[in-house]
């Protein structure tokens, strides 16, 4: 992950007639683990006066008028009888927004959810309510080039009636939630400064990814492409209504609002196919009303099985729309990558990173846009880049793909105190120097983005295809003698970065790896589903089993014809005996978590599970299943020894999670679920 070490500087003296330079406050680092051993050892309860449980903590602004009356802090142990930090076997999605208007925060947090080893970096996970217990948390985010790591106490905001008045969960004795927003108001001032914000922030803040941001109206021919690839691999997404006068629209969106990406789907209807996208609300509540909604009769163009497991009539803020209405309805789209490959047509996995840091100062490195001021936009810092070709590649491609970005750091505690500045940079092709370039060059030269829009965003990142060779960076300010704090931020195959006339070793370089393992397939599984639109359960038989599984050494791992058949069965939900590459991309998917949680579980190494190791594997998946049915699945899918092989153990898994999934839509009370003959049939035949 990013860090980026401290610096000690020597203050230099201010010359007279100037202002002091106001630096960004960076947050104050508390030792969690050291604070919790103080607490236990001397049998308290932790309490933060960094961040205390008073008014001040919660703002001085609007945010006030919406409070109750009788505002308290409590501890999750006077909320709840059992109160638990994080329920691994709950639905991702079950956080509601509360008092604060930051559902640009939470739209990002429940993207977070969907990749739980991201989530984890970002909430660790060996905290609770009983083990170890001493009313104090932690959370980690990136802020601003560096990890830090964020302690709060775990007093909430609550009502009379002791329910919390900001992010709650829909499981009321779940608290992760409400104590990371805690920490996130902490490190930003208080819970009024997450009043305004942009999901890019947040997504940037969990991840220390790169954001690439999409204008909806003008978006590229090849977006579901994009959508797909995204989906199925560690991206985050969430996307943004356009501001209007009437908070609730007609078609049941919210003006002005952020909502989460929750999936992507290909359906088969009886007049073609058609291109669906699955999106939460985070209030948790007043969804979409149009063509694909809930109630809508789209759905009766569906095969039964297609429409009971895609298709929920639930109020919980997660709906599908069509592609068309979400590029139509939807301004912008931001998708963060922890690598930039999503837009790449290079090989390989490995990125390059470098990060700078600089600012503008007045009289000095201040020196405005170029539009702005021709004369002084020279003064502005300016950074060297290197971009070199890729020896090991195997296309030969005449660009590389570099991303850049700069961020502006805010000089107040609170984020929202100090409005953000009009920046961004030009990009110049430049000869071998070391020397700064001079005000003529400017004059004489293009740049090449000749189109560049300056943003009042804490973020600007632009995506680059450029041929190798030097170039040179000039971020700015819109006006000059605007003064800030930035960090400019490069995402290459290979590059070198420095600033020109100043520091080099002040630049933090490093690899970074896309590890998700189903990209190492993704060219094998696109160029045989080319050839073979749809495979059978021989195909599919075919593919898993010439596979080279590098991870399963102890002992041969392969799929018979009768568990092909099974998950076809049940990934198949167009009834239509094949799986398309959007099905099979599901069931790639799933099959790198379930062998990951198998190795985990097979302590013996002898590729099958006795009964205490599949209890453990279960439990491992998220999936909260009773003894009873554990011991049953032993005997149905086990050997005359109980024991499970990998296959079994896959093909049951998908059931239990299919078989959840249409429980959870066709459901109305949680409780039981009312079938007519004709879906009872298509339930336990498919199943």
């Amino acid at each position: 992950m990013p860090f980026l070490p401290f610096l000690k500087k020597k203050k230099s003296p201010v010359p007279l007639g100037r202002s002091v330079f106001q630096k960004h406050t960076p947050p104050i680092q508390q030792n969690y683990q050291a604070l919790l051993e103080t607490c236990l050892k001397n049998k308290c309860l932790f309490t933060d006066d960094n961040f205390p449980a008073h008014i001040s903590s919660i703002g001085t602004g609007a945010l006030l008028k919406k409070l109750p009356q009788n505002l308290q802090w409590k501890r999750p142990h006077a909320l709840h009888r059992r109160p638990v930090f994080y329920a691994a076997n709950r639905k991702q999605l079950d956080l509601c927004q509360g008092l604060v208007e930051n559902c640009w925060f939470l739209a990002a947090l429940e993207a977070l959810t969907f990749h739980q080893d991201i989530l984890a970096a970002v909430v660790p996970q060996n905290q609770s309510f009983e083990r170890k217990y001493a009313g104090i948390f932690h959370f980690r985010f990136w802020h601003f080039g560096e990890w830090v790591d964020v302690v709060v106490d775990d007093r909430l905001p609550v009502n009379e009636a002791g329910e919390l008045v900001f992010v709650s969960s829909v499981y009321k004795n779940v608290f992760w939630g409400a104590l990371l927003e805690k920490a996130y108001a902490k490190l930003y001032g208080s819970y009024e400064d997450l009043q305004i914000g942009q999901v890019s922030e947040a997504l940037v803040d969990f991840t220390g990814g790169v954001n690439i941001r999409i204008k909806l109206a003008t978006a590229p021919p090849d977006l579901w492409d994009i959508l797909t690839r995204a989906t199925y691999s560690r991206s985050l997404m969430g996307c943004q209504t356009s501001l209007g006068a009437t908070k609730v629209l007609k078609n049941g969106l919210v003006a002005g609002h952020a909502y989460t990406v929750t999936g992507i789907r290909k359906v088969t209807c009886q007049h073609g196919p058609e291109n669906l996208v699955r999106l939460r609300n985070p209030w948790g509540k007043i969804e979409w009303k149009g063509d694909w909604s809930d109630s809508s009769y789209k759905w009766e163009l569906l095969s039964p099985k297609e429409k009971i497991l895609l298709r929920t009539k639930k109020e919980d803020g997660e709906f599908w729309m069509s592609l068309r209405d979400f590029k139509i309805h939807f301004v912008d789209l931001t998708i963060c990558k922890l690598t930039p490959d999503l837009m790449s047509q290079e090989d390989g996995k490995k990125w390059m990173y470098s990060l700078k840091s600089g600012r503008w100062v007045k009289g000095s490195t201040a020196g405005g846009s170029l539009g702005f001021c021709n004369g002084s936009f020279w003064m502005n810092p300016q950074y060297w880049l290197n971009v070199l070709p890729v020896e090991d590649s195997k296309k030969r491609l005449r660009s590389c793909n570099v991303v850049i970005s700069l961020m502006q750091k805010h000089s107040s505690k609170h984020r929202n105190r100090a409005p953000h500045l009009f920046i961004g940079f030009l990009l110049y092709k430049y000869q071998e120097s070391n020397r700064k370039l001079p005000p003529a060059f400017f004059t004489r030269h293009q740049p090449v983005n000749k189109h560049q829009v300056f943003l009042d965003e804490r973020e600007v990142t632009h995506d680059f295809h450029l041929a190798p060779g030097v170039y040179v960076i000039v971020p700015s300010t819109l006006e000059p003698q605007q003064e800030s704090e930035f960090i400019l931020r490069v995402f290459s195959r290979k590059h070198v970065l420095w600033e020109i006339g100043g520091n080099t070793s002040f630049t933090l370089s490093k690899e970074i790896v896309d590890r998700y393992e189903g990209k190492i397939w993704e060219d094998f599984f696109t160029k045989h589903f080319e050839q073979n639109p749809e495979i059978n359960a021989v195909q599919l038989q075919r593919i898993l089993n010439n596979i080279s599984w590098r991870n399963f050494q102890s002992f041969h791992l392969s799929f018979s014809l009768d568990a092909c058949q099974g998950i076809l069965a049940l990934l198949d939900l167009n009834a239509s005996g094949t799986l398309s590459i959007q099905e099979f991309r599901v069931l790639w998917k799933r099959l790198l978590f379930y062998l990951e949680v198998f190795q985990k579980r097979d302590s013996s190494r002898s590729g099958k599970l006795d009964l205490v190791e599949l209890h453990a594997a279960v439990q491992e998946t998220g999936i909260s299943l009773s003894n009873e049915v554990c011991n049953l699945m032993a005997i149905r899918y086990g050997d005359p020894d109980l024991k499970i092989s990998f296959e079994s153990f896959m093909c049951f898994m998908l059931r239990v999670e299919i078989m959840g999934e249409a429980f959870r839509n066709l459901t109305q009370d949680g409780k039981g679920i009312y079938l007519r003959e004709s879906e009872w049939m298509m339930m336990t035949l498919y199943s």
